[in-house]
């Protein structure tokens, strides 16, 4: 399972994993981008490249998160293709999408930010497992 979604009280929750690093981070962008679209309907019409460095994994994780909701309320994009490269504490990623359309995109819900309440990022024995709450 790439990800679920978790009843929570006011805000987005769930659970992601990933075989390695990368597929996390890849599951956890989905995720996100899933709780405000239907992905089905974004095209991967614009590439855009996001540099981040943390030497905690964990912050790295949420920096990036971060970083895609800037560009969606920024940028007014939405993604739905993600290709990420973690090596030591750098992230190199290629997100794919294009400008939000409202007549074109069902816009679901909107994500404010990503918040620590209950954040955790772990290695286990399958791979790698995150939780996030998002504050809509």
């Amino acid at each position: 399972m790439k990800y679920k979604f978790i009843d929570h009280t006011a805000d987005v929750m769930f659970e992601a994993n990933g075989k390695t690093l990368n597929k996390l981070f890849e599951n956890v962008a989905l995720a996100t981008f899933e709780i405000q679209c239907d992905l089905k309907k974004v095209k991967r019409k614009i590439k855009k490249k996001i540099k981040l460095k943390n030497d905690d994994v964990g912050k790295l994780l949420f920096d990036f998160v971060e970083e895609l909701i800037y560009l969606k309320d920024a940028k007014y994009m939405l993604f739905s293709k993600f290709s990420i490269k973690i090596k030591d504490d750098k992230l190199e990623a290629v997100v794919e999408g294009e400008k939000i359309n409202p007549e074109k995109h069902e816009l679901k819900v909107d994500v404010k930010a990503i918040t620590l309440h209950n954040y955790f990022l772990k290695k286990t024995k399958d791979g790698w497992k995150a939780r996030i709450i998002l504050d809509i």
